[in-house]
């Protein structure tokens, strides 16, 4: 099977919000400790296959969902 855009791009996409978001929500819970770096990374380890799984369900919905509104925006 030969990979496609569509194939690469939401694991791409999960990847980085995941390394933002649980650095963010880490340090909101937990602070800079000395181990922070750590639980970190332990917590993108698990969020970051669990965000590629949900933007392979999401994409596909946000694009229906925003051809939606555009249709009943630009109705005529």
């Amino acid at each position: 099977m030969r990979l496609k855009p569509q194939h690469i791009q939401p694991v791409i996409m999960a990847g980085i919000m995941a390394f933002l978001m649980t650095a963010l929500v880490t340090w909101i819970n937990l602070g800079l400790r000395p181990d922070f770096i750590g639980l970190w990374l332990k917590a993108f380890a698990i969020a970051w296959p669990m965000a590629a799984v949900a933007a392979y369900i999401a994409i596909p919905m946000a694009q229906r969902m925003t051809k939606a509104i555009l249709a009943r925006l630009y109705a005529e």
